[in-house]
């Protein structure tokens, strides 16, 4: 599902990834686990097409990034990459079916259709009774499931998620972890999962060490 070769990223004189390289196989859980600054969120958001790496290259789904235009990357992203952040980045002028249905109506779907699929993905993370609520009268493991509904609007080749889990209390942080596993069961969805959280990278299929760029 995801190939990634030899990415190296510099920030000025700094080099920040030394020839990385990772393969994820379709339906696997992989957590990226290391101390701040190992270069595990750099490496995320150049998977996610969000930064460009200096050398190297990308392949997600059978499908290489590099070359893509702008506005290539940007329909890419919609149709084939969901994203998960620590903070939820909902938008707060809108519902939750409606803050699901963004990333849908941006990609040309019809609105009825956007929305009969929002209320299925709002079941699905049994958010379905506050469907019509706006962000600010959710809690912060309510809003993690809204965002996490949000990345599968388009039915993505793969989740990257970074710290899903690091602004919620032990109880809710658990709920979203066997969501996680939930969802994969359900979907055969590929999630990609930098965190801190040693509990969540020991549950995963795979658990991945970053340290100063590289992976040990």
């Amino acid at each position: 599902m995801i190939k990634v070769e030899n990415i190296v990223k510099r920030f000025g004189a700094l080099e920040v990834l030394h020839g990385v390289s990772l393969e994820v196989s379709r339906g696997e859980i992989v957590s990226i686990v290391g101390q701040s600054g190992a270069g595990k969120s750099t490496l995320l958001q150049i998977i996610g097409t969000l930064m460009d790496a200096d050398s190297g290259s990308v392949t997600i789904d059978g499908k290489s990034v590099q070359g893509m235009s702008d506005v290539e990357l940007s329909e890419f992203r919609n149709r084939h990459i969901g994203f998960v952040f620590q903070f939820h980045h909902l938008l707060e002028e809108f519902t939750a079916r409606e803050n699901i249905m963004m990333p849908m109506l941006i990609g040309g779907a019809r609105r009825v259709d956007a929305e009969r699929r929002a209320d299925e993905l709002l079941d699905m993370v049994q958010m379905s009774h506050r469907a019509s609520h706006r962000p600010s009268a959710l809690s912060g493991g309510e809003q993690q499931r809204v965002a996490i509904a949000r990345a599968l609007a388009n039915s993505p080749s793969v989740v990257l998620a970074d710290e899903p889990t690091g602004n919620l209390d032990t109880a809710t942080r658990d709920d979203i972890q066997r969501l996680f596993f939930d969802l994969r069961e359900r979907t055969n969805q590929t999630f990609i999962i930098v965190t801190h959280d040693e509990h969540l990278a020991q549950m995963s299929d795979r658990k991945i060490v970053m340290s100063d760029g590289t992976i040990k």
